[in-house]
């Protein structure tokens, strides 16, 4: 959209300038790597809205990218980042819901690691009272993930048995506070004692330590022999199996990455005998109107949940925008618990 179609008010307009300071995958060296750049503040269609970014998360899909792995889809902005806090300078002509100067935190295909971001009006939320920028923009890519996955698609309820796999990864931390705010029993793996803890003081009833400990006689030991009702598996590889053992009969098991590698060789006489449903999911190429129809269910029965304290975005650490390749080698580490967020 042209700068002088947008909907706005004039003095918001004078505000915004022409380029912006951005983190650009470099590679000019043996392995890609992340710098500082400056780039053009993007342009936005009629159901977008500009935002100011405050703060941006750090997945592991961004690492991916980094890579070479993971590319943005067609259209997608080339800039690394998938979720992102802060104000809307500018609306498109057909938004109707946010205004400029509105708070919000959002979910993007890519761009958020940015002083300016495009967002799709559709994938913006509140941010939930209480919480401030840095908290908000730990939300979108896992709350977006974890809720399409147990809930849309996993059909997770009330009195279930949820088994989760990297209990404290963001994506870990958000799944045990949302399915335990719903009346789920949690049980979830991590790699240490005091990460086990960790899951613990976050409401996962049994926590396992997978280094001393086999995740399938642990669930098999807590549920009376039953196995699990879903699983969400972020590890692949030899968990494939694995997770055929330890899930109940008619269990749902959704595989959405691969720390352990992607490809396997399993036995799936369990799959047929345990009738269970293996399902796989990526978020980020879905369309704005599947992703705006999750961001209404999250609205609607998560953040009222986040604003009487009953989840809480968990936060290992927060660096500067610059500091962008160090909060990826956190994440590359492995000792974090929760989310790293970059401030802008």
């Amino acid at each position: 959209m042209s700068r002088s179609n947008f909907s706005q008010t004039d003095a918001s307009h004078a505000e915004i300038p022409k380029r912006m300071q951005a983190i650009e995958i470099k590679n000019d060296r043996k392995d890609p790597y992340l710098a500082m750049t400056e780039e053009d503040v993007p342009d936005f269609g009629a159901e977008d809205v500009l935002v100011r970014v405050r703060a941006c998360g750090v997945n592991r899909p961004d690492l991916m990218q980094v890579a070479g792995m993971y590319p943005p889809p067609p259209g997608a902005s080339p800039i690394v980042g998938l979720e992102l806090a802060g104000e809307i300078v500018a609306v498109g002509a057909d938004v109707t819901e946010w205004r400029v100067g509105d708070e919000v935190c959002g979910l993007v295909t890519g761009g958020a690691y940015a002083q300016y971001a495009t967002v799709p009006a559709a994938q913006c939320l509140p941010i939930p009272k209480g919480l401030d920028m840095v908290q908000a923009a730990a939300l979108p890519e896992t709350f977006f993930t974890v809720w399409h996955n147990l809930f849309d698609k996993a059909g997770l309820k009330a009195g279930e048995t949820l088994l989760v796999h990297g209990g404290t990864s963001g994506i870990g931390t958000t799944a045990i506070q949302m399915a335990k705010a719903m009346g789920v029993t949690v049980m979830t793996t991590a790699g240490s004692d005091e990460k086990c803890q960790a899951c613990r003081d976050l409401g996962a009833d049994i926590a396992i330590n997978y280094k001393t400990q086999d995740f399938v006689e642990e669930v098999k030991a807590a549920t009376d022999g039953n196995g699990a009702n879903v699983i969400l598996d972020m590890v692949g590889g030899d968990y494939v199996s694995r997770n055929f053992k330890a899930a109940a009969f008619e269990a749902r098991i959704l595989v959405i990455a691969f720390l352990n590698g992607p490809k396997a060789e399993t036995n799936f006489t369990p799959l047929l005998m345990k009738r269970l449903t293996l399902m796989g999911s990526t978020l980020r190429a879905q369309p704005v109107a599947s992703k705006g129809a999750i961001a209404q269910n999250l609205r609607k029965t998560v953040w009222p949940l986040i604003e009487a304290g009953k989840i809480v975005p968990v936060i290992y650490k927060t660096l500067p925008l610059s500091d962008a390749e160090d909060g990826h080698a956190i994440l590359k580490g492995g000792a974090h618990v929760g989310k790293v967020i970059l401030e802008v």
